[in-house]
Parts: C-alpha cells; sequence; structure tokens
C-alpha cells in the first residue's frame, strides 16, 4: 500500500513500523530515516521556517493570509 507522509513525526513512526519502504512522498521537512529524503516531496511550506524567528514567522503567516495566497 503505497503511503504519503504529511508530517516528519508520522514518517518515523511508519519507519518505526517497518513500514517505509511503502512510503512514496513526504512533506519537505521529513528527513528521518535519511532514505526519505530522496523521496518525491508534495506539498512545501511558503515560509521558510529555518531562517526565521518565530516572530518573523507569524508576521509571514498573517500577511500570507492576510493577502489570500495559501501557506
Amino acid at each position: 500500500m503505497p503511503i504519503c507522509s504529511l508530517l516528519p513525526g508520522a514518517t518515523e513512526i511508519i519507519d518505526s513500523l517497518g513500514l517505509a519502504d511503502s512510503l512514496v512522498a513526504v512533506f519537505e521537512e521529513c528527513d528521518w530515516p535519511p532514505r526519505v529524503r530522496e523521496l518525491p516531496v508534495v506539498t512545501a511550506s511558503r515560509v521558510d521556517t529555518n531562517r526565521l524567528s518565530s516572530l518573523e514567522i507569524e508576521q509571514a503567516v498573517r500577511e500570507t493570509i492576510a493577502d489570500g495566497r495559501p501557506l
């Protein structure tokens, strides 16, 4: 059964259950186990959470929503 994981924690659980070979795609922040980094990414955030502070992330989210754009 093909599995698409949209949460890093869910990806780790899937691996723990021995089902990592069933993964066909992941969310961009899924990085464990390392082999999932090679899978297609099905969704990504428009807000770069790696380089912004919490306040900057909140501001970016509010601006995006106010403009009617999807996150």
